[in-house]
């Protein structure tokens, strides 16, 4: 291992230095005419067989520079000027000067076009869809994918460079907001014209020039077919030697000037999931967004039945049996009012199996227990939006959001715990009214008002019961007792203000300042019932709760940047009072903090290649329902968590330091970002730990430590017309917490990963997609001590035969530390399509799993042992679909 790693950081020596070093034209972009530089001239770089190597444009003064390497054709044009060619031989030239001559032309007589496959407008890049993509996309996701910078991940989010887009538009209309996966995983490809990717991006269109945002959104323009009438896509799919599987997806849209409408259906049970995270389309956060007040009220379940599979494609153990159906409309009635309608229904029946063996070694009495689990869970969602923006004149509108949600989750659970029988059941249902109102009134060109209200009311009772009784120890005298039940009722409420004010001055100094009040009540009743039968035996004081916590932040918010040049001086100062109420059973505190949050940092741009971010900032935080409670709570089958049951200030202080070499769209571009944080009060536990339960009680403890570097490294490679992606993180952390009446323990972990991966952009018949990642974990305490090391690798080949026939092999393979048997995993998926009309028509056959692996097994370790679990994945399975376009 330390020799790959030593091959490893060889390779990205090299290649980093390579970017670092490689030559580098530049020139200046002139009018022949009048001898003034060309503002937003596009400058392209073109090899021998016309492919693109690498793009940029004039800046303010007419500069630019693009990398160089070897031979190459430079293809300089703007508006309004004849376009010019230039051979450059790099070891010769290394700066131009070039004159462009203006060309008259009229508009009502001549009609100018130019096909570029990337555009650069302003703080705009439009990438012509044509141009990168190689005919055997299917959904929107597929052609993200394909596109130079932007990076989906296996979940499906979007990243330009190292960072989340903020949404995807269809013709400057935004539907799911942050629940964008939605559109991607469904929409159809073939329509789209262009991506064009929104640099310095504004959600508030009043805010565009004033605030100081790097936020990114995608739009997508329609080809000209695809606008103004309706248009789709149908698949229908079902099983070939194999049991019942089947997949149907349907897409209805119509896209006008007026009104857009968007209708989708999604029903499978092969595992895919059509949906994300339903979070993301429920509740968007945002981090600092004006008018996002409310948007980190988050409310925390007590009890899951677990469903995770770590390290692991969740496609494959994804045993669902899911309906999905969502209309969205946006209608334009009136030239100063727009409306936003979005309805989601969406069902799931999920089954899912696995196997552990616990290990239990740093404590006093060592042991094992054995787990074979299985759960059958039904969810039903069910989500709608209403979203008003009227604008009163041209700078001044209103907004209103109302979201309301209700869902319903019932999870039945067998457990074979260490030979017994053991069944769980689960009821929770969830209910969330979300209202916020926000005024922005744009004085001038620099200074813009957002008053912004909220109101969040949001219901969660869970019901939970197992037919055991597995704490004898714990309850010594209960008598008969068979089986335990808990209720629990959750409710929290929200309702806040805010003024916000921002000040951009001529100089480019920007001022902010925020005032407001922030109110949350939050209301907890628990208890633990011991049954015989259906009868309640016996109901035990220390396991029930009765909370009601209250919390009113009363704040100043102030913040400045000082545009320096090149070096901006960046500073935030909030000031807060609280006020808070903590009730429970007849106790009764109240309490008046008051604190300040201070934060520094700097921005500067070096040159045009380099940037260096820095931040440090002092934080206390407020606890929360789920820290402050008193008395145990059962979260699981045997694990029982109790809160501290008093008011808690968190204080912390971090820093952050970020360089950047390059843009997301150069030809070598590198992202490193460095976090350091030190929590000087933070949560952990005083536990008790048995073979049939764990009693877990939140004690605040002083002082722990972690540390975070990753670097995302992207070079252009000619040969293949693609990028080369590298990936390096490092994590350091340390904890502390009290296990079966040991002293204070101080445990520290570490996490190492380094990966790849390369995707081709060929034109032709072949394309590839290959990558890997290497993931090493440690913990060490004291008198205990462990490490593993897990890979991921893929490769993907990709084969156009001609346009009525493509084909794709998927292979995956799997490695996991620690696992002596049945490892590594292979996996193989064929898709083969046969277009019977092209763009209209056409037979696929989708087969998974071909090796026809049943199960999988992983390693992991914690700071008390650690757990080998065996995970059953879905079998081999073949799908005949059939597709038509309309």
């Amino acid at each position: 291992m330390n020799n790959i790693k030593k091959v490893l950081f060889l390779i990205l020596f090299c290649l980093s230095t390579g970017g670092i070093a490689q030559t580098i034209v530049q020139g200046k972009v002139m009018d022949s005419g009048t001898n003034l530089p060309v503002v937003g001239a596009s400058i392209i770089s073109l090899a021998d067989n016309n492919s693109i190597l690498n793009y940029t444009y004039s800046n303010n003064n007419g500069l630019f520079s693009i990398p160089g390497a070897e031979n190459f054709i430079l293809k300089i044009s703007a508006l309004g000027y004849s376009e010019k060619i230039i051979s450059v031989v790099p070891e010769q030239d290394l700066e131009f000067e070039i004159m462009l001559d203006p060309q008259a032309f009229d508009l009502d007589e001549v009609i100018i076009q130019a096909e570029r496959p990337i555009r650069v407008k302003k703080d705009t890049i439009v990438f012509d869809a044509k141009a990168f993509a190689q005919g055997n996309e299917q959904v929107l996701e597929d052609l993200l994918k394909k596109i130079p910078g932007l990076t989906i991940d296996a979940a499906g989010t979007i990243k330009v460079g190292n960072q989340e887009v903020e949404k995807v538009m269809i013709e400057g209309d935004d539907f799911f907001e942050r629940g964008y996966k939605v559109l991607t995983k469904n929409m159809p490809a073939h329509s789209i014209d262009k991506v064009e990717v929104y640099q310095n991006y504004s959600n508030n269109r009043l805010l565009k020039g004033v605030e100081e945002s790097e936020k990114i959104a995608l739009n997508l323009t329609l080809n000209e077919d695809a606008k103004r009438l309706w248009f789709g896509n149908l698949e229908l799919g079902y099983g070939l030697f194999s049991q019942n599987r089947y997949g149907v997806r349907g897409n209805l849209m119509n896209f006008g000037k007026k009104n857009k409408y968007y209708f989708l259906t999604n029903l499978n049970n092969t595992g895919f999931d059509a949906t994300g995270d339903i979070n993301n389309l429920v509740r968007p956060f945002r981090i600092n967004e004006p008018a996002s007040i409310g948007d980190d009220q988050v409310k925390n379940l007590l009890i899951n039945l677990s469903l995770n599979t770590p390290n692991f494609k969740r496609s494959r153990t994804n045993f669902n049996n899911a309906e999905l159906f969502t209309a969205n409309a946006i209608f334009n009635p009136h030239s100063k009012l727009k409306i936003k309608t979005l309805g989601f229904l969406h069902w799931d029946e999920k089954d899912f199996f696995r196997k552990n063996v616990q290990n239990f070694q740093a404590i006093q009495t060592p042991f094992t227990n054995f787990e074979d689990y299985s759960l059958k869970n039904k969810e039903q969602t069910g989500f709608g939006k209403i979203d008003l923006n009227y604008d009163f004149t041209m700078s001044t509108s209103l907004e209103s959001v109302t979201k309301y949600q209700k869902g319903a989750t019932n999870g039945i659970s067998n457990l074979l715990f260490n030979g017994v029988s053991t069944l769980q059941e689960l009821e929770t249902n969830n209910e969330l009214l979300d209202q916020k109102l926000s005024f922005t009134n744009r004085f001038n060109d620099k200074r813009v008002f957002l008053l912004t209200g909220r109101y969040i009311e949001e219901n969660t009772p869970q019901d939970y019961r197992i037919n055991r009784f597995l704490y004898e120890n714990l309850f010594p005298e209960t008598g008969e007792i068979n089986n335990v039940a808990q209720k629990i009722q959750s409710r929290m409420s929200f309702a806040g203000i805010e003024g916000h004010l921002l000040d951009r001055w001529e100089n480019g100094h920007l001022f902010e300042m925020q005032a407001g009040s922030q109110y949350r009540k939050d209301q907890l009743n628990s208890s633990l019932e011991l049954k015989e039968g259906e009868n309640i035996s016996q109901i035990p004081p220390d396991f029930k709760n009765n909370t009601s916590y209250a919390s009113q932040d009363l704040y100043l918010k102030s913040k400045f940047r000082l545009e320096m040049g090149d070096f901006s001086l960046i500073g935030k100062l909030d000031f807060h009072q609280l006020f808070n109420s903590l009730e429970d059973e007849g106790f009764f505190d109240t309490e008046d903090p008051f604190f300040i949050n201070p934060s520094l940092g700097l921005d500067w741009k070096i040159n045009s290649k380099n940037r260096i971010k820095t931040t440090y900032s002092h934080n206390t935080t407020n606890a929360e329902i789920l820290d402050v409670y008193n008395n145990s709570i059962l979260t699981g089958y045997r694990s029982f968590q109790a809160g501290s049951g008093s008011f808690n200030q968190l204080e912390a202080s971090t820093f952050l330091l970020n360089y950047e070499l390059g843009e997301w769209s150069d030809r070598f571009f590198a992202n490193t970002v460095l976090i350091y944080t030190r929590n000087h009060d933070f949560f952990s536990t005083i536990s008790s730990i048995e073979p049939n339960y764990s009693l877990s009680e939140k004690v605040l403890f002083k002082d722990r430590e972690y540390l975070s570097l990753n670097s995302n490294i992207e070079r252009y490679l000619k040969l293949i017309g693609s990028n080369l992606k590298l990936d390096i993180g490092y994590t350091k952390s340390n904890y502390k917490n009290i296990v079966n009446e040991s002293e204070l323990r101080d445990i520290k972990t570490w996490n190492y990963s380094y990966g790849g991966e390369l995707r081709s952009g060929f034109t032709g018949l072949f394309n590839f997609h290959l990558g890997t990642k290497w993931t090493t974990n440690k913990i060490n305490t004291e008198n205990f001590s462990n490490s593993f090391t897990n890979n991921v690798s893929f490769l993907d080949l990709s084969f156009l035969v001609n346009e009525h026939f493509e084909t794709e092999l998927k292979g995956e393979r799997y490695y996991f530390g620690n696992i002596q048997e049945d490892n590594p995993y292979y996996f193989m998926d064929i898709d083969a399509t046969y277009n019977i009309k092209p763009n209209k028509v056409s037979l696929s056959l989708e087969a998974r799993n071909l090796f026809n692996t049943e199960n999988f097994r992983n390693f992991t370790v914690s700071d008390i042992g650690s757990s080998t679990t065996s995970y059953r994945l879905l079998p081999r399975f073949a799908l005949l679909k059939l597709k038509y376009r309309f």
